[in-house]
């Protein structure tokens, strides 16, 4: 296996980037006031959080996996495209003061141009089934894994 895929190199990676996108989400969350639409501030900055522990959380647990080269390939960057993906999206949408297409709850009357509504409506609709392709591969990376392997 090459080495920049080898799956501690991953795992250090995706723990590195949750880091990263953890930090992001804090400091967002001291601005959230000063966005055009605060609550999409507020909701990016929440799924920042959350999104930047899931990958610190997935890095953490990555070399116990039991997947092939190229499932552990595909779920290492659509974890890494789905949680920068969708937080991108927020992050923009609060700044633009837009996304009342698919965010109708968070942005309320906030409403952008429509290449900006159509930006965050496929940037959060991709993230959406990347996250959750990544997540199946990582549950059957776990399925397959032997319960003394987690102890160690």
């Amino acid at each position: 296996m090459e080495a920049s895929f080898a799956p501690s190199r991953q795992g250090h990676r995706l723990i590195q980037i949750g880091l990263v996108l953890f930090l992001g989400a804090l400091l967002v969350g001291l601005a959230v006031p000063h966005f055009t639409a605060p609550r999409l501030a507020l909701s990016s900055h929440l799924l920042g959080v959350l999104q930047g522990m899931f990958l610190i959380v997935a890095g953490v647990l990555w070399s116990k996996l039991r997947l092939g080269p190229a499932a552990s390939r595909l779920a290492f960057f659509l974890a890494i495209y789905g949680c920068l993906a969708a937080w991108v999206a927020n992050l923009l949408a609060a700044a633009w003061g837009a996304g009342n297409t698919i965010l109708p709850i968070a942005a309320g009357a906030a409403h952008g141009s429509a290449f900006q509504e159509i930006f965050i409506v496929v940037a959060l609709r991709s993230a959406g089934i990347s996250l959750i392709v990544s997540v199946a591969l990582i549950l059957w990376g776990v399925r397959r894994l032997p319960a003394e392997s987690l102890n160690t």
